[in-house]
């Protein structure tokens, strides 16, 4: 699944333009992607954020969808790496792990979120009883999805130029 690089319709209701904004960040990331070597994909070119990789990022944004919907929002059990307190940033250790298989893992993540939110109204609130950021609203969540997923494309953008030059917006 490859998801177009088009911004949202200028006149669309709300939903549309949300859900259009995430897509197209996670376009980006997905084109951040294409044609590195598995080397590339997990070099660090930040010396002091090891884990700041190609592969890292795109591992850290999946976790990051499903810890916001399927998680905070559905409440279902806190089973991800990012609620894991005893190993930093456990979300981003993925040495080993192909890039394709990190992709497969985002694409059926962006899936199950966009099911998500196509199947709850704006206002709804999360659910999960243990965690506070649960009381927001999943217009709040997709919103904050858009921030972090377009935080990160911009660090993927800047990782892959200084891996192998490539760069470009959309």
């Amino acid at each position: 699944m490859t998801l177009p690089r088009v911004r949202p319709p200028f006149v669309a209701d709300e939903r549309t333009q949300l859900v259009g904004w995430l897509d197209m960040q996670r376009a980006i990331v997905q084109w951040k992607c294409e044609g590195l070597s598995e080397e590339d994909a997990h070099r660090p070119v930040l010396p002091a954020s090891p884990l700041m990789t190609v592969a890292g990022v795109l591992s850290h944004l999946r976790w990051t969808e499903h810890a916001w919907f399927e998680v905070l929002f559905l409440g279902r059990p806190a089973d991800s790496p990012q609620f894991d307190e005893s190993v930093e940033d456990a979300d981003m250790r993925v040495e080993g792990v192909p890039l394709a298989r990190l992709l497969d893992a985002y694409e059926h993540q962006v899936r199950t979120s966009n099911e998500i939110i196509a199947a709850h109204a704006l206002d709804d609130v999360g659910k999960h009883p243990e965690h506070r950021s649960a009381a927001a609203t999943l217009r709040w969540m997709i919103i904050h999805m858009v921030e972090e997923t377009a935080r990160h494309a911009g660090h993927l953008d800047a990782v892959r130029e200084l891996l192998d030059g490539e760069k470009g917006y959309y």
